[in-house]
């Protein structure tokens, strides 16, 4: 049957289980958006920024597993999802960005609202088409569903030139089969070399200080399971990285919590002190390691993960396993299990273990807490009480979202949705309204800066007309507060252009939008507008907390330092890493 282009883009969307799109029509993109309103089966949701749109269509995708979905017009549309776009890069997520394109024979014209977005978008996606004829239409969104989600997710984009959306064509979709056919050259591998796991696994057993180190990488692969019964198997702690909050619970004995920049101590010291590192879906990225050649200096390293190229791209490994995660895992238990478990230094590991607990003990995660002013960190925590640990938290960029990584305790997969390479700044807002149309089911809280926030706030509105009942916590210190901390600490209190002092009213602004809003300024503030916020459960709340302006993200590893070199929470220096079992 002979249909327009438009119609066939809907058609194998609906084909690959799409239930929303997030976007923004425009000229060159108007076919589609005409297919869309007259087949009436997939939800839009109307977006007020390009941007918005991305950062929704990833927090949906991170916080169900599926594929998002972003669609924009030519020129700005599609320039102004080159952030989204990045950042989906960066933390691997699986969305598929659909632009409009001017026609055909106007390409190269400099034609009005004519950009080369896939030479633009070229090194920050996965793979990228530009559709040249109709016939080709149903198989490139087929590949760019199938490239998104398997292997090492990411996005992949689209891009359509108008005259294609016009075209009529009886083009049959593919199967799964003939699509898998069409890309000979991707094959992801799986299922991890046998011997290097038979290697991994006696090294675990003949390791006297080993340490689980979790990335992002478990998340997308649903590995908790597996990872839960490694860990109490072999008696080995687990850290896990920004990305991989949630694969690993934190209230259980062995969670290490975060490592890196703002680290624990505990989880920090036990990296530093370990003779074996296994490294599962993690990619060693600058925020971790810190000084390359103090890290882990006296282990051996296992590297876990379905990449290839991020396997001793930063560090080198001694065991490289190529192969998705969870599947890695079960068979890396199994061989364990096939071995008896039997631990070549079963003291050695119980010490380990103990001396592990004294650092918990000695530097737990802390701050001073206030009856006069709000601390970011006591927000965090009456946030977690509030909602029983059981909310989905999003996050902006900055010291918010160090604070919401290091005091609420993450028990599931996908509950921590944040943006971890590319660190982009304003993220959480639109992020919190993707995860909450993905998972109705879950209370989503962004918890933003004000700075933060501040640049996607537009997206209210998105919130308000489609009645998506998402919370934003504004841990509101009215400065760039994580630049404005590096001034503190290695600029000498030079605060050039950090301060957001001048701002609007955010309850003002809330209800101005149809949404409500709250403010607390004193503690006891606190707990009292988060019960109030909890109990609305038809429009967006705004939280706006007034806290204490100058507090630090603390503990914390200056860029390019060793762990040795961590400012604890009191601003003292933890001079030297405890180093008992590397030296004699």
């Amino acid at each position: 049957m002979l249909r327009k282009g438009a119609d066939i883009v809907i058609e194998t969307l609906k084909r690959e289980g799409v239930e929303i799109i997030f976007g923004l029509p425009g000229g060159a993109i108007m076919e589609v958006y005409d297919a869309l309103y007259r087949d009436g089966s997939i939800k839009h949701i109307l977006t007020r920024h390009e941007q918005g749109a991305g950062h929704m269509a990833e927090g949906y995708a991170k916080a169900t597993g599926k594929v998002g979905v972003a669609m924009a017009t030519s020129g700005p549309g599609a320039t102004n999802l080159v952030t989204p776009i990045a950042d989906a890069y960066m933390d691997s997520v699986p969305v598929v960005f659909i632009t409009g394109q001017v026609p055909t024979h106007l390409i190269g014209n400099d034609a009005f609202q004519e950009v080369d977005i896939v030479g633009i978008t070229r090194p920050i996606t996965k793979h990228n088409f530009l559709v040249k004829r109709i016939e080709d239409l149903p198989l490139i969104i087929r590949q760019a569903f199938y490239i998104a989600s398997t292997g090492r997710p990411g996005p992949v984009l689209i891009d359509i030139p108008k005259d294609i959306t016009q075209k009529l064509s009886d083009v049959p979709i593919p199967t799964d089969e003939q699509v898998r056919e069409s890309l000979p050259g991707y094959k992801p591998h799986l299922e991890g070399n046998p011997q290097q796991i038979r290697k991994a696994a006696k090294l675990i057993l003949e390791a006297k200080r080993p340490v689980l180190y979790v990335g992002g990488g478990a998340v997308q692969s649903e590995a908790q399971k597996e990872l839960i019964e490694l860990a109490e198997l072999a008696k080995i702690p687990v850290t896990t990285t920004n990305m991989g909050k949630g694969a690993f619970p934190e209230n259980h004995p062995l969670a290490l919590h975060m490592l890196g920049m703002h680290g624990t101590y505990y989880a920090n010291m036990a990296v530093y002190n370990c003779d074996l590192l296994i490294a599962v879906g993690a990619r060693f990225d600058d925020r971790v390691t810190g000084k390359v050649e103090e890290f882990a200096p006296q282990a051996q390293i296992i590297h876990i993960d379905v990449d290839p190229a991020s396997i001793s791209k930063n560090i080198t490994v001694d065991v490289p396993i190529v192969g998705d995660v969870k599947i890695v895992l079960r068979k890396l238990i199994e061989e364990l299990k096939r071995e008896g478990v039997k631990l070549l230094f079963p003291k050695e590991r119980q010490a380990w273990i103990e001396q592990i607990e004294i650092w918990k003990r000695n530097y737990p995660l802390r701050y001073r807490n206030s009856d006069n002013v709000i601390k970011p960190q006591y927000v965090i925590e009456q946030i977690w009480e509030a909602t029983k640990g059981d909310a989905i938290i999003t996050a902006g960029v900055g010291q918010h979202q160090m604070w919401a990584a290091m005091f609420y305790k993450y028990s599931f997969p996908r509950q921590f949705i944040n943006s971890g390479g590319l660190g982009t700044m304003g993220f959480g807002f639109p992020a919190a309204i993707g995860a909450k149309i993905g998972r109705p089911d879950k209370e989503v809280i962004a918890i933003d800066g004000d700075g933060s926030f501040l640049m996607t706030m537009q997206e209210l509105v998105t919130a308000v007309q489609y009645q998506i009942p998402v919370k934003v916590a504004i841990i509101n210190n009215a400065y760039l507060g994580m630049v404005r901390q590096w001034q503190e600490l290695f600029y000498e209190k030079r605060y050039a252009e950090v301060d957001l002092s001048f701002q609007p009213d955010f309850v003002k602004l809330a209800e101005a939008c149809g949404a409500v809003g709250f403010r607390a300024e004193k503690p006891k503030e606190v707990r009292e507008i988060i019960e109030e916020a909890l109990k609305i459960k038809d429009k967006p709340v705004v939280l706006d907390f007034v806290v204490d302006r100058e507090e630090n993200v603390l503990p914390m590893v200056p860029a390019g330092k060793s762990y040795r070199d961590m400012i604890l929470e009191d601003g003292k220096k933890a001079v030297e890493a405890e180093t008992m079992y590397l030296v004699g």
